[in-house]
């Protein structure tokens, strides 16, 4: 069975990428998170806002057990 990256849908905050990006890694979210939050500030935050802007579009939502 091979992983795939998703969008979560249960555990979001804005659009699910970390969520789903902290599910594929086997992590908790809130350490994707923070990465992503630390990573922003020594980039001048700009670079990873539109990384997560381009994610959002791209990464497909996971499917949701109650369809």
């Amino acid at each position: 069975m091979t992983k795939k990256l998703y969008r979560s849908q249960e555990k979001k905050m804005i659009g699910g990428v970390c969520a789903g990006l902290a599910k594929y890694l086997d992590i908790d979210a809130t350490v994707i998170r923070l990465l992503f939050v630390g990573v922003g500030l020594l980039t001048a935050v700009f670079p990873m806002f539109i990384f997560y802007i381009i994610a959002w579009i791209i990464i497909p939502v996971e499917e949701s057990a109650e369809a």
